[in-house]
């Protein structure tokens, strides 16, 4: 879908440009010589002129960046690192665009520079924050502190990351005030950039360490057996793991872990500590236990629940 938006733009600039290129070679032609009103038309020729070539340049640019656009989303990248590049790409047409839309007002480039700085130098003092939060974005672009699908925290937001725009960026909430779990809560959070460079962010993503490591805690008796329990609860952990991360499976380093601790009612809770991609903490969770459970129950000379007025 996005391709072919891309194609289609393509084909429109590439026909403005040509169109326009015809039309200033067409007013270079003396065939309006003999127009009957051409004299007191001729001089709007060269302004027109110099408009058909601004419009051309400006068509040209846009060409560009949506062949570069195109380019990158067919290589294989990070799709937030496409979503990073594509905004640069197109960032740098439209500042190319008004230098060239500048320097055909202003007839000059010399005098469109100086016009550009000094609104600029009006335009700072009266957008600091709009100003501090496009330089976070820049900041953003290459620090890599997150990308468009890393689920993150700052401040009291945590989310999954959905657009990182010149001023703002817009996560996915997840948890949020109503929710219990790391399920999207449905709500669109919108933050300034700005507020990278004077809070910490918690990133949970990344394709280096894809997983975070998340426990589940199960209340059983002193008595149960020990090593039984430890034994259910790893092959359940690692059966849901091989089935839902197969290409990671050969990695120890994501092997879980089982431990013991006395819970403050006087069981004690078997723990285990499994690692999980930040999108899957729930699911995971139901299915390492509904793997367990029906291990543990079938074995109730074992394992020892609290139940009834034993809780």
């Amino acid at each position: 879908m996005e391709d072919a938006n891309n194609k289609r733009w393509i084909i429109i600039y590439s026909i403005t440009a040509i169109v326009l290129l015809v039309i200033n070679y067409i007013l270079d032609l003396p065939v309006f010589d003999h127009w009957e009103h051409f004299e007191s038309l001729e001089r709007f020729i060269p302004f027109v002129k110099n408009l058909m070539i601004a419009l051309f340049f400006i068509s040209l640019i846009f060409l560009i960046g949506k062949v570069v656009t195109r380019i990158v989303n067919k290589q294989n990248y990070l799709e937030g690192d496409k979503y990073n590049l594509n905004r640069i790409v197109r960032f740098l047409s439209i500042v190319f665009s008004l230098i060239i839309a500048a320097s055909f007002m202003f007839q000059n480039l010399l005098a469109a520079a100086v016009s550009f700085g000094l609104i600029t130098l009006v335009l700072g003092f009266a957008l600091q924050q709009p100003i501090t939060s496009f330089i976070a974005w820049v900041y953003l672009i290459f620090r890599r502190s997150y990308l468009v699908g890393d689920r993150i925290q700052i401040k009291n937001f945590r989310g999954d990351v959905v657009e990182i725009g010149y001023l703002d960026t817009s996560i996915l909430e997840c948890n949020g005030d109503y929710l219990g779990n790391d399920r999207s809560s449905g709500r669109v959070v919108r933050f300034p950039n700005s507020l990278i460079l004077r809070e910490e962010i918690i990133n949970y993503s990344g394709p280096q360490t894809p997983f975070i490591w998340n426990e589940t805690a199960l209340q059983v008796a002193f008595t149960s057996d020990m090593e039984f329990i430890e034994k259910t609860l790893l092959e359940a952990a690692i059966e849901d793991f091989k089935t839902r991360y197969p290409k990671y499976v050969s990695s120890p380093r994501w092997e879980p872990a089982v431990y013991f601790r006395v819970n403050e009612r006087a069981w004690m809770e078997a723990v285990i500590s499994y690692p999980v991609m930040p999108r899957d903490t729930t699911i995971r969770r139901n299915a390492i236990l509904k793997l367990a459970l029906n291990k543990l129950n079938a074995s109730p000379s074992k394992v020892q629940f609290p139940e009834g007025s034993l809780r």
